[in-house]
């Protein structure tokens, strides 16, 4: 996260046990509340994969207890969506069901489990074919830059006001430090990138964090076939594809339009929560065993 550390005041905690991390919560403060890192998508509090259910908790506790003594009143907590998850975890939304939090924040995420994949349907699969007919290329390449200066920046401007989260020099930046978890998929036509994707690989997901097209995608399915290729051909050793927020307003809004489309490409939804939990309920925050 240092390539942005500028933009937050970092209060990130690590948890050890026996001088061994069992825990950590990336975070960042705003005021008297302390929040999952604002520089996350997904930041949450996270375990070692060997971690026990009680000793987990009692980490939840510690974390609580330092915040409160550091003066914050309120976490503001996010739930990572399971199926980021390497394996079951749900210990954190059992954890905040104990300490009374409140959901604030609920997202609908469509996503696609390749175990259980839908066919395209017939408007995506016309898109294809018109790719195709009309000569696109597509392109695992690192020019992220024609994509982010000609496409991406110009459409997020003209559409709806706002630059990317990332500015260029910044994804160039991550994707030299992680090559195999950031890839550029690009679409050209007369040697011309027309759309494109910048996608981030986990070990479990495939996630398009950034995708936009010319004014002449719908023309050309140009996004139709830079989809096909993400999501059946680009990795063969992952779970899921998420296709990211479809809700707007904390989730009380649903992209209609959003919806529509992704679940064209096969996508059902999660969720994702939001949770604001008060620190000092740790003093008195225990779980009843039999």
């Amino acid at each position: 996260m240092d390539y942005h550390n500028h933009r937050f005041t970092d209060y990130s905690v690590m948890i050890y046990k026996e001088n061994e991390l069992y825990a950590l919560l990336p975070a960042n403060k705003v005021g008297d509340k302390v929040i999952s890192h604002q520089g996350l998508t997904y930041g949450s509090f996270v375990l070692q994969d060997k971690s026990k259910f009680l000793y987990a908790f009692e980490a939840f506790k510690a974390m609580l207890s330092f915040y409160e003594n550091e003066g914050f009143k309120t976490l503001e907590i996010k739930v990572i969506p399971t199926f980021y998850n390497k394996m079951p975890s749900d210990e954190l939304d059992y954890f905040l069901y104990k300490a009374n939090a409140q959901l604030v924040k609920k997202d609908v995420l469509m996503v696609i489990d390749y175990t259980h994949k839908l066919r395209f349907q017939k408007n995506r699969r016309e898109g294809i074919n018109k790719a195709l007919r009309f000569g696109l290329e597509l392109k695992v390449d690192t020019n992220f830059k024609d994509f982010w200066k000609e496409v991406l920046i110009p459409n997020l401007e003209n559409k709806h006001g706002v630059k990317p989260v990332h500015s260029l020099e910044e994804i160039e930046l991550l994707a030299s430090r992680f090559p195999q978890n950031i890839k550029q998929v690009n679409i050209y036509k007369d040697g011309k990138v027309v759309a494109g994707t910048t996608v981030f690989l986990t070990e479990t997901t495939v996630h398009p964090q950034y995708v936009s097209g010319n004014l002449d995608k719908n023309t050309y399915g140009s996004l139709d076939l830079a989809y096909d290729f993400i999501i059946n051909k680009m990795c063969d050793d992952k779970r899921y594809f998420d296709f990211n927020i479809s809700s707007e307003d904390n989730g009380s809004k649903i992209n209609e339009g959003l919806i529509f489309w992704k679940e064209s490409c096969g996508a059902r939804s999660f969720t994702a929560n939001t949770y604001t939990v008060n620190t000092a309920i740790y003093k008195g925050l225990h779980i009843s065993k039999t």
